[in-house]
């Protein structure tokens, strides 16, 4: 009986490339995402000083009232 054959390097790179790129079996159950219905995630935006006043003028709340302008001007609310 033959040992069995070792994988080259390549052979190892591209299987665990294709097991993190393939799409999940359709027998298996859907991983579930517990996320809030309304979460929040933290992003990098450039904003002119004048608009970024503008909001900062009114007080604490300011990127909530750049959310709440932001979904009114994206037909969201």
């Amino acid at each position: 009986m033959r040992p069995p054959r070792r994988a080259s390097a390549l052979d190892t790179a591209e299987a665990a490339f294709k097991a993190a790129t393939s799409k999940p079996s359709t027998d298996a159950p859907a991983a579930r995402v517990h996320a809030p219905p309304e979460g929040k995630e933290l992003v990098s935006l450039k904003l002119d000083r004048a608009v970024l006043e503008y909001f900062q003028d009114d007080g604490p709340g300011w990127q909530d009232r750049i959310n709440a302008a932001l979904r009114t001007a994206a037909g969201l609310d």
